[in-house]
């Protein structure tokens, strides 16, 4: 596929000026550095504020706040140029489609006015922290707390595996109200009793940010509170998780199709027995096979993401998109990988990346095994 492949999505004249710019930005200033932001285990301060310069974050958001106020397209657009190119970091659909909206969604007029331009501009980089040391896919285990106190909460506890966790000016942050669960915006500059571990060792996604958040008796305004009243916070997180699932399946699928072109490529170069890879027919039929897989995978993605603008896609064909095209993901990459022998067991080729990257897929956003449990309970 070394096409960009056929599309059902209206795609305008706007989304291919971003896609062109979005192209140029991975490739030439995120791409070359992934290895030196491997080492340093996130994406240096400068890099948000050169993709806020060229617009690139929060499209989504409102013209009031400082936003373009597109369409749900330019998230997919941002998202598979940044996976073309190859730039783990900087995790910008989560600031930009997961930690954004949730402001958009249920912020006051006075959040969003205050926060919202900084993180359109890039000065200000957004997390969100819900899992904890003993509560991954279960939210409902959470043992964080924020007790109110005159004209504040009073946050406790710790939060793990949070993406943007040690960049962080802004963290929307789950934790127990009483029995229920509340939603607030911490931000993190010189706050007393806020701090974060070292951006963690991973298997996979070196580039990227992802520390260990502590609340030692943080202090946070009670108009910080997102959704005004407390107990609201798993209902808004039920409500975003279909969106962020999508994104996941986004992800994956632009991941697929990478990974298809840098096999074919290499397989049309390299030689053995005296022809080229490609001319043996299991290459051929490999090949195959997951081109068909990889085009299966796209349609219904791309049903999803219609369902999605249209306001019909359900909780449960997010979570069978979710498990399925990121379960196919590690499928076909762990195959493109073995048409380079050795070589792609090598870092130094990017189907070894890809491979390593892909595996946390079947992971964040909800385990796969609970995607099919809010599957089965549908049938």
């Amino acid at each position: 596929m070394t096409a960009a492949p056929v599309t059902m999505l209206p795609y305008g004249d706007e989304h291919e000026l971003i896609r062109a710019t979005a192209k140029r930005f991975f490739e030439s200033e995120c791409a070359p550095h992934q290895e030196a932001w491997e080492s340093a285990r996130m994406a240096p301060p400068e890099i948000w504020r050169r993709a806020g310069e060229l617009g690139l974050l929060c499209p989504r958001i409102a013209e009031t706040y400082g936003g373009s106020g597109g369409d749900f397209l330019f998230a997919v657009v941002l998202i598979e140029e940044q996976v073309r190119a190859g730039a783990t970091a900087p995790v910008m659909s989560l600031h930009s489609d997961v930690v954004a909206p949730y402001l958009a969604h249920y912020g006051t007029d006075a959040q969003k006015t205050e926060i919202l331009p900084k993180m359109i501009s890039g000065e200000t980089v957004g997390a969100i922290a819900m899992t904890e040391p003993g509560a991954g896919s279960d939210l409902r285990g959470m043992r964080m707390t924020a007790k109110r106190d005159g004209d504040a909460y009073v946050l406790s506890g710790q939060k793990t595996f949070i993406s943007n966790g040690a960049s962080a000016g802004v963290v929307v942050t789950a934790a127990k109200t009483g029995e229920a669960i509340s939603l607030f915006i911490v931000e993190t500059a010189d706050l007393p009793g806020f701090s974060h571990g070292a951006p963690l060792k991973k298997l996979g996604q070196g580039p990227a940010d992802i520390a260990e958040l502590f609340f030692d008796d943080v202090r946070v305004p009670a108009n910080r509170l997102l959704g005004e009243v407390e107990g609201q916070g798993f209902r808004q997180m039920v409500e975003r998780l279909a969106e962020e699932r999508l994104l996941t399946g986004i992800v994956a699928v632009a991941m697929m199709e990478r990974a298809i072109d840098h096999a074919v490529a290499y397989t049309k170069e390299r030689t053995a027995f005296g022809k080229r890879i490609i001319d043996f027919q299991n290459s051929r039929f490999k090949l195959a096979e997951a081109e068909t897989e990889a085009r299966v995978a796209r349609i219904f993605l791309e049903r999803c993401i219609l369902k999605f603008v249209d306001g019909r896609l359900g909780e449960d064909e997010a979570a069978m998109l979710k498990w399925w095209t990121t379960d196919l993901q590690g499928k076909i990459v762990d195959e493109c990988l073995q048409f380079f022998g050795g070589y792609g067991y090598m870092l130094e080729y990017p189907i070894s990346h890809m491979w390593l990257d892909s595996r946390v897929a079947r992971i964040y956003g909800g385990a796969n095994e609970i995607m099919k449990e809010i599957v089965g309970r549908t049938l």
